[in-house]
């Protein structure tokens, strides 16, 4: 009842009353009122949309106030120190590496921006998942990088909250709750097809509610306080959620609720019962056991289900279901829930987490109490959301969102330990990853499928595929990063064997079986899942572990996790049934628990001192786990050679990912070096015997010529062989583990990158494997980093290359890198692309050249290793034992016969293994003796093991197995010296035989019978020897005996005669020259090819043993006679013999070019022939006659030279474009800036378009429009310009040209029905072709010749050509090329760029628009030209122009509009016209006045109207008749700059000389006479006074008003001159700019025949009157002065116009892009005021407009395009502000420009990725500019493509 009455009243008052009433001390009334307020408010009954009790919540908390003041009330007693902003994704926000303590700290732009980080490592990045700003909280930051509201702790300053401001919130907010978290209840479906519709339609109505509370977080710390003491508080949860049995509602709610719960186990209830659970003793049983019992039983018992997805799979894979129990079964069981905060988390999860509720409950964070409680709430609920996570649709935003919110609270160290403690938090992650992995195991197919008992995770499942598991790893890798945690992990053994059984399900997966056959059908795309689990899984994690095990006192826990490697790996060989021999034909990349044991080794040895023998298994166990790592190597090697090809591209692919920079250091390092261990400690011989046989190269190490190999096809043996001597020399070189220190290797790592390619900053830190765990200290960019790069690589800057690509800045070695630190077995180690290893060889070639060190053809560089560490000395033996010698003695041997299938790279790694072996000599040990057992069948090769002493032992007869057809079965048996055949029986007795397979089993029973006893041996009787004989099919193998009688010395000495192709080529240096063993290092020794590898080897094994000295001199004497001739050197002798090849070589490719140029020109002549008669002929008269009557053009097409005639013309290929460059010069010599605040802004006014655009206007508005339309030009906006490459073309030639571009189905960058191609010969864009006019030339001379006539016979003369009829020549071929390009031309522009008539359609239109063509594109080229003629000459522009052309086709289409005798300006230039009655033609407006004509205009108009050619005197003549109508108009315009006295001053100075000779002459004459006419009109010079009042208040000088004069009517000279220029060929001078005026007079023959340079030129002087001057400078001054009686203002902005324009430029750009960024990127476009997805400024203008946005599309375009078509007629310049790229739009089409900002490394940063600060580069910018001004973005830049309108 009372509620109903309270409920009637108005809000805020009720809201008051129950305020008073609460803060009484008996405050139970209003308790009970407002409790029944609230159940009839927030009645959940209710439908939630409802938004009133919302409002009245709103009141209640205010207590009657304003809920805005009340808010601000609350957040003046914030008393957080913590900023806690959270961000959704894409939010732009930064990362400070220099403060940061943990990687994953951010800070919002605000906070970035008030601290201090200069000099810092920092960058910008787009949040993905969301994220909260960290600033203030010193267990993720260093303080010192906080902001100024954060640095001071402001929470000491705030005065405590009275308690009746938030009572009303204690007592409502609760209720608000429970009514929120009822929707959530009711609304909730348990998961169907329908139900994900339904929940978004839930939250979509609960909006309002959640967003009120995402409001609340935000008040501050005191609203904080009071939200986290309601949503932790138990008992008030208790009493509102349980105690309604009584509603129905709430009651159904709460069923609802229930069995939600009920699924939140990890195993629930009714799967318990069903799966029948195998229970296990905690920590002992192993998952792998566990899976091998799971399969092997029943499978009812088992629960195997069958896969679901297996369709894609081949032969349907059964899915393997495993349960364990862990220590703790409360992980797996069933939540409760004690508090609001549980619950609110629990909806969170069923609904998927919506963005809303994970903002509010990060909100809270800044509140301590509320952190500790919320992040146990969520390690409570983490099973439970992994459960969820597992099975939603949207798993990648549920990821997103889930790591939102982890990494907020795993982050903190202190937290973290706090959970492990209190909630075994390691226990559940390890726990929940096991059961996430269950899902989708299925039953290992390596070594022995029918009994293999291992289980591997499936590659093909969803939840590999799509890292469902991420977010798992993530925080698993997260909290291991905190010592505290990793030591809690470490030391819990039970986890530690979970977790390694975890690592299992990874060992092997991924499988590749080599398809034999046929090509796989399907390319299977599962190994990027493998490789990313395997990396983010086990790798990542093991790496976070390994930091923590960096010193001595955490040994023991190393030794705890090698152990564990061990047992885990023995369970893994027993599962797969692995007894000695892999599997043939199959590939596991992924052996996670190998590389885990190596890594932990490789640090035990490193940091942690302990011995390496203590933590090694048993020779046998070493011998298995070589086996897969050496697999994987041999099987890389058969990927690269080939083998694999037909399982399709995939497995190259994973070759390649398994070297790769972000892989390598997890994958190939360690089993490189887990190779190495297990070399050291193995017998020798069976390693290397291993190694030869797992690269299936064992037949071919045998001295025959010929022989069969069972198992590789004789393309491949070469290739493998390679990759077998590649690997070794591998092995025995790399040092990574084995002693380098950290900064070796990043200087290796370094160095062996920048050999294969100059780099870019970034791709080296990318390039260069980092240890990916961020807390390991070698952070990506730390110090260390930068100097290593500084002392090992030189910057180049970011250069232009001519062809316009842009270079970014680049590292490319030092000279001193290339000579000593090259490592060609590091590039191999490191390379991709097997293509890099040539590069990198070709780059050292060119710098050897270059230094002048060797010019030939160097082979890789040999070079000294770092010492060992002590640990692993026993890797030396393997150069040490006599296997490898026997290879490499036979190596050298079939190399030296030219036996098939070798290779200069099988001899360069014998050499190089042979020269590791001389560098790694070990102690002499002596020699065992032993009696000689028959099976030891290879001592007889060699007497001991060490390899200085087997260099020279000469090896006599060897028996071989070779096939029947071999040549060495033939062979007699040598004739002996004794004709006793018995010394030959014995001889072939010592014959050796040697087999490695042998060998090797015979070494495996070894080490086994000596490590197993009997036992074992019973086991394994199949040692599969049986495998290796010959598989019946070729069984005609005989036995031969060679005789041999060499010994590797003998060899080499050889191969040095055979390489350097002579005989006696090798001469020992010490014999000449004692000292050379001292040189060894020298230069010539370590740069150079095989020759002096070989002789490097042969003096290094000289110095190291006498004996071998001995053998060298002795073999040296027998070939060559005792006094070596003291001629050249062998190496000088090669050298010459080079050059005579080369000489030999380059004469003969002369020859063949001069015979291939004289047929190619009989055909063309005889091609002439057909098609001319005549051609000869006029060849024959050009060569006698100095003048050629006419132009031969050479067509591009068909070759042939000709003139252009009526019939067939020829053409120019030319590009039209439409430009309004010119149009946006302005007057200022300052270019605009870009705004980048809102106070800055960019007014279009003062553009040079819109001045012209205004000047017309006002014109149309007073005077006739056609003689409007001949006043001025157009054409600075959306002005055509013509431009081209300077070839031509026949025009029927062009034509079929084009339909076989039609035709050509090829993708091309251009448009060909827009008339679209590229030049045939220079590939330059063109879209037209400009026909040549026949003709011009003899005439020429005297055209040209000075006319001495009179002006006034030239006058009459030009006025009566004006007058004759343009001729319409009959229709000809190039009369209709002619319109055309006419046509061409018009379309180019919009048709708003032509239209200027009041009258549409209207002639004068077209008049107007034709001439203004022709001064477009004067205009440019003198804007190309720099602004004036300085420079003179014919510079580049002028060889490629086609103005000539260009004039002519104009001509000829405006000759079709004569000009009405009556209206034609000349007359009224030269003549004195009567005053005709004005009131006659009242009805029509006046002519335009002259002295407000343009007079460049009016000169263009003169001589495209009259006859061509055109003679130059009377060209001259309108020049000098114009110039006296430019020169009065500078006179009007200086006049009404002076002030009112000093008009009055010059007009009576200049009366007193007028009656003087020369006063026509005078410009004081002129000005005073001026003045006086322009006086008659009273209004003129009153506006006038009023307006330049303002302007200057400058003294006028005789000397600044000449300087004046010569200024205004430069730009008519200039024009004039480059129009003469073109018409006539006259070249410009060269001048500099103070003579530019009088050098362009004399040039255009104004200057008086008298004048000499040495004078002071007066403008004046070059005036020359036709008729009187005084008396027509008063007839055009009357014209101006009856109009400004009217029209004051206007007549004066008319006369006033001033030429001068500066250079058009683009905007200027702030130094830091950061600026821009900052104001642009949240601006909100003008147009549809949103902020845009993707926003853009034009560099021209400043717009700001949305790229691709919809929001601003008009008639299907969207803003770019369109404004690209106002502001630059179809030529947009655009920054992208999100990306810091710029893109151009021309026409149709749009390309990638490029960056204008690079960062301090002088790269660009594409889309912001890495986020570095980033700063203008004026080159770059300036070379926009100028492609801009001289509109070449179609020939620089090459990638264009259509845009269709949707920029």
């Amino acid at each position: 009842m009372m509620a109903a009455l309270l409920l009637r009243r108005d809000k805020k008052s009720t809201a008051a009353h129950l305020k008073a009433d609460l803060n009484r001390t008996d405050n139970s009334s209003g308790v009970h009122q407002l409790q029944e307020l609230l159940d009839s408010v927030l009645n959940p009954e209710r439908p939630a949309g409802d938004t009133e009790a919302l409002e009245w919540c709103k009141c209640l908390l205010a207590g009657g106030e304003e809920f805005e003041e009340f808010c601000k009330t609350v957040r003046s007693y914030d008393n957080a120190t913590l900023c806690g902003l959270v961000w959704t994704a894409n939010f732009v926000a930064y990362r400070c590496r220099t403060c940061g303590i943990s990687p994953c700290m951010s800070l919002c732009a605000e906070c970035f921006n008030n601290g201090d980080h200069t000099g810092h490592d920092f960058n910008m990045f787009r949040s993905q998942a969301g994220g909260a700003c960290d600033c203030g909280d010193n267990n993720v930051m260093r303080d010192s990088g906080f902001c100024r509201r954060h640095r001071s702790k402001t929470g000491t300053n705030v005065p405590s909250v009275p308690r009746e401001l938030l009572l009303m919130s204690e007592m409502v907010l609760p209720r608000f709750i429970i009514y929120v978290i009822q929707y959530l209840r009711d609304g909730y479906s348990e998961p169907g097809p329908a139900s994900e519709r339904d929940l978004q339609k839930v939250l979509q109505q609960l909006e309002p509610q959640i967003s009120f509370l995402e409001e609340l977080t935000k008040m501050g710390g005191a609203m904080r306080t009071v939200l986290t003491k309601i949503l932790t508080n138990q008992q008030s949860y208790k009493d509102l959620t349980m105690g309604q049995e009584e509603n129905v509602h709430a009651k159904k709610n709460y069923d609802k609720y229930l069995s939600a719960l009920k699924s939140s186990g990890l195993v629930s209830s009714d799967e318990k019962n069903a799966s029948g659970v195998i229970e296990l003793a905690a920590g002992t049983g192993v998952l792998s056991d566990l899976g091998a019992a799971a399969v092997a039983g029943d499978p009812a018992e088992s629960s195997i289900e069958d896969d679901q997805d297996g369709s894609q799979e081949v032969g349907q894979r059964k899915r393997v279901k495993l349960s364990s129990s862990t220590k703790d079964p409360s992980i797996m069981d069933v939540l409760k829930h004690k508090c609001f905060l549980e619950e609110l988390l629990f909806w969170t999860i069923k609904y998927e987490f919506p963005q809303k509720m994970v903002t509010f409950l990060l909100n809270m964070l800044p509140d301590q109490d509320y952190k500790i409680s919320f992040t146990r709430t969520f390690v409570q609920h983490y099973a439970f959301i992994m459960k969820t996570l597992m099975k939603s649709h949207e798993s990648d935003t549920m990821s997103n969102r889930i790591v939102h919110i982890s990494v907020q609270l795993f982050s903190n160290e202190e937290l973290a330990r706090h959970v492990t403690e209190e909630c075994q938090l390691l226990d559940i992650m390890v726990t929940v990853l096991l059961y996430m992995m269950e899902s989708c195991l299925v039953k290992s197919e390596l070594q022995d499928e029918e009994n293999n008992r291992h289980v591997v995770v499936n590659c093909g499942e969803a939840l590999l595929k799509n890292n469902t598991y991420w977010p798992l790893v993530s925080d698993f890798i997260n909290i291991l990063s905190h010592q505290s945690v990793a030591k809690k992990f470490l030391e819990d053994q039970s986890l530690l064997m979970l977790w390694m059984s975890f690592v299992s399900f990874f060992q092997g997966m991924n499988l590749n079986k080599r398809e034999i056959n046929e090509h796989v059908e399907f390319e299977s795309q599962t190994y990027y899942a493998a490789f990313a689990a395997e990396l983010e899984a086990c790798a990542q994690p093991m790496w976070g572990l390994l930091t923590h095990c960096k010193v001595k006192e955490t040994q023991e826990y190393t030794k705890t996790v090698v152990r564990y490697c061990l047992e885990t790996l023995q369970i893994w060989f027993d599962s797969v049934n692995f007894v000695d021999e892999p599997a043939p034909h199959q590939v596991s990349f992924h052996l996670p628990l190998h590389r885990y044991y190596a890594m932990f080794l490789s640090k035990a040895v490193k940091c942690q001192g302990l011995d390496l023998d203590s933590l090694l298994p048993d020779q046998e166990m070493l011998m298995k786990i070589m086996i897969h790592p050496l697999q994987i190597q041999a099987s890389l090697s058969e990927i690269h050679s080939n083998m694999w090809v037909r399982n399709g591209l995939q497995i190259k692919g994973q070759a390649m990912t398994y070297v790769q920079s972000h892989f390598c250091n997890s994958m190939i390092d360690p089993d490189i070096y887990l190779l190495q261990v297990c070399a050291s400690r193995l017998d020798p011989d069976y390693f290397i015997s291993s190694v030869f046989e797992r690269f299936k190269v064992v037949d071919l190490l045998t001295m025959a010529s010929q022989h069969q190999n069972t198992v590789l096809d004789p393309e491949h043996e070469r290739p493998m062989l390679e990759g077998a001597l590649t690997f070794l020399v591998l092995l025995l070189s790399l040092r990574i583990h084995l002693g380098m220190t950290d900064d070796d290797i990043l200087r290796a790592e370094m160095v062996s990158q920048l050999c294969m390619n100059d780099r870019t900053h970034s791709s080296l830190l990318d390039l260069i494997p980092e240890n990916p765990n961020p807390k390991s200290g070698t952070v990506p960019g730390s110090s260390s980093f930068e100097a290593m790069l500084s002392a090992v690589a030189d910057f180049k800057a970011p250069v232009f290359e001519p062809g316009g690509s842009m270079q970014q800045g680049m590292y490319t070695p030092k000279a001193e890198v290339w000579e000593k630190e090259f490592d060609p077995i590091m590039v191999i180690l490191r390379t991709v692309y097997r293509r890099d290893v040539q590069t990198a060889m070709d780059r050292y070639t060119a710098f050897l050249k270059e230094s002048g060190f060797f010019s030939g053809n160097p082979w890789p560089p040999y070079k000294e290793r770092t010492p060992l560490h002590p640990c692993y000395k026993g890797l030396g033996r393997l150069l040490h034992c006599k296997t490898l010698h026997i290879v490499l003695f036979t190596l050298l041997y079939k190399i030296s016969m030219d036996h098939q299938n070798m290779s200069e790279h099988v001899l360069c790694m014998v050499l190089y293994l042979i020269e590791l072996g001389l560098d790694n000599v070990l102690q002499e040990e002596p020699e065992e003796e032993e009696p000689c057992i028959e099976e030891h069948c290879h001592d007889s090769w060699f007497p001991g093991t060490n390899l200085l002493s087997n260099l020279h032992h000469v090896i006599n007869f060897v028996r071989v197995r070779v096939p029947e057809t071999a040549p060495e079965v033939k062979r007699e048996p040598p004739a002996s010296t004794s004709t006793d055949s018995s010394s030959f029986a014995q001889n072939s007795g010592a014959a050796q035989v040697f087999s490695l397979v042998a060998e090797r089993r015979r070494k495996f029973q070894e080490i086994i019978n000596r490590s197993s006893g009997e036992a074992s041996q019973a086991v394994r009787p199949k040692s599969s020897a049986t495998k290796w004989i010959p598989h019946g099919s070729t069984p005609q193998l005989t036995t031969a005996i060679l005789e041999i009688r060499e010994s590797m010395i003998s060899l080499l000495i050889k191969l040095h005669h055979k390489l350097s192709a002579k005989q006696n080529s090798f001469c020992p240096p010490w014999m000449e020259d004692p000292e050379a063993f001292v040189r060894l290092d020298s230069v010539k020794y370590s740069h150079g090819d095989g020759i002096s590898a070989i002789e490097r080897i042969l003096t290094k094994a000289a110095f190291r043993a006498r004996q071998n000295k001995r053998c060298i001199q002795e073999i040296c004497m027998k070939i060559s006679p005792p006094v070596p001739p003291k001629r050249n050197g062998p190496a000088d002798k090669k050298t010459m013999d080079k050059e005579e090849r080369r000489q030999k070589a380059r004469e003969r490719q002369q020859k063949l070019l001069a015979e291939f140029a004289s047929r190619q020109k009989s055909f063309m002549e005889t091609a002439m022939d057909v098609e001319s008669p005549d051609a000869d002929a006029a060849m024959d008269l050009g060569s006698s006659e100095q003048q050629v009557s006419e132009i031969l053009y050479d067509c591009v097409i068909c070759g042939q030279s000709g003139p252009s005639t009526e019939d067939r013309p020829t053409g120019l290929v030319v590009l039209l474009q439409a430009s309004s460059v010119l149009g946006h010069r302005c007057k200022s010599t300052e270019p605009k800036r870009l705004p980048t605040s809102d106070e800055e802004h960019i007014y279009p006014v003062d553009t040079c378009a819109a001045t012209h655009d205004v000047r017309l206007t006002t014109l149309q508005r007073f005077f006739n429009d056609s003689s409007c339309l001949q006043s001025v030009s157009i054409g600075w906006e959306g002005g055509v310009y013509v431009q081209t490459c300077g070839h031509t073309l026949h025009i029927d030639c062009h034509k079929s040209y084009m339909e076989s571009l039609r035709n050509d189905q090829v993708l091309q960058g251009f448009s060909v029905d827009k008339g679209e191609f590229t030049c045939p010969l220079c590939r330059q864009f063109a879209n037209s072709v400009l026909p040549c006019y026949p003709g011009r030339g003899v005439e020429k001379a005297h055209w040209q010749t000075p006319s001495r006539r009179n002006l006034s016979v030239l006058v009459k003369e030009v006025e009566d050509l004006q007058d004759q009829l343009g001729t319409f020549s009959s229709e000809t071929n190039l009369s209709r090329e002619m319109e055309s390009v006419i046509k061409d031309i018009k379309n180019t522009t919009q048709k708003k760029y032509m239209d200027y008539s009041k009258t549409p359609g209207s002639p004068d239109n077209d008049f107007l628009f034709m001439y203004s063509v022709a001064r477009t594109n004067l205009e440019l080229e003198l804007v190309h030209r720099g602004g004036d003629l300085c420079c003179g000459g014919a510079s580049a522009a002028t060889k490629r122009s086609c103005l000539n052309q260009l004039f002519h086709v104009l001509a000829m289409h405006m000759r079709l509009y004569s000009i009405d005798s009556a209206y034609n300006p000349w007359t009224r230039l030269t003549q004195l016209t009567q005053k005709r009655d004005s009131h006659v033609c009242n009805d029509e407006r006046p002519e335009v006045p002259l002295l407000f004509r343009d007079v460049p205009s009016l000169l263009i108009i003169f001589v495209l109207t009259m006859p061509q050619p055109l003679h130059k005197e009377h060209f001259t003549c309108i020049v000098k008749v114009l110039y006296t109508l430019q020169y009065m108009h500078a006179i009007a315009a200086l006049s009404v700059k002076f002030s009112a006295e000093e008009r009055l001053a010059w007009k009576n100075s200049g009366a007193l000389k007028k009656h003087t000779s020369d006063a026509e002459k005078s410009w004081e004459v002129l000005l005073s006479h001026g003045i006086s006419e322009l006086s008659k009109g009273n209004r003129f010079y009153e506006v006038a006074t009023e307006e330049i009042s303002v302007i200057s208040s400058r003294v006028w000088s005789p000397q600044s008003i000449e300087y004046a004069l010569q200024q205004f009517c430069l730009p008519f000279l200039r024009i004039s001159s480059l129009l003469q220029h073109h018409l006539f060929g006259d070249d410009l001078p060269n001048c500099l700019s103070e003579e530019e005026f009088p050098v362009l007079a004399n040039c255009l023959g104004l200057l008086p025949s008298a004048f000499q340079p040495s004078n002071q030129l007066h403008s004046a002087s070059c005036l020359d009157w036709s008729i009187s001057a005084f008396e027509i400078i008063s007839q055009w001054c009357s014209e101006v002065t009856e109009f400004a009686d009217m029209n004051a203002e206007h007549a004066v902005t008319l006369v006033v116009q001033d030429p001068h324009w500066t250079a058009p430029r683009l905007l200027r750009l702030p130094e830091n892009y950061n600026t821009i960024f900052q104001y642009y990127h949240r601006k909100a476009c003008t147009f549809c005021n949103k902020v845009p997805k993707d926003p853009a400024l034009c560099l021209v203008c400043g717009t700001f407009v949305c790229l691709k946005g919809l929001c601003c599309k008009q008639q299907n375009y969207c803003e770019c395009v369109l404004h690209s078509q106002h502001c630059g007629a179809a030529t947009g310049i655009f920054l992208l502000i999100n990306a810091s790229v710029i893109i151009i739009i021309r026409g149709h089409r749009f390309c990638l420009w490029g960056a204008v900002y690079l960062d301090a490394h002088g790269e660009e940063d594409r889309d912001l990725r890495r986020g570095k600060p980033l700063y203008l580069c004026e080159e770059r910018y300036k070379v926009l500019e100028q492609q801009w001004v001289s509109h070449t973005f179609d020939h620089i830049n090459k990638r264009w493509g259509p845009h269709y309108n949707g920029l």
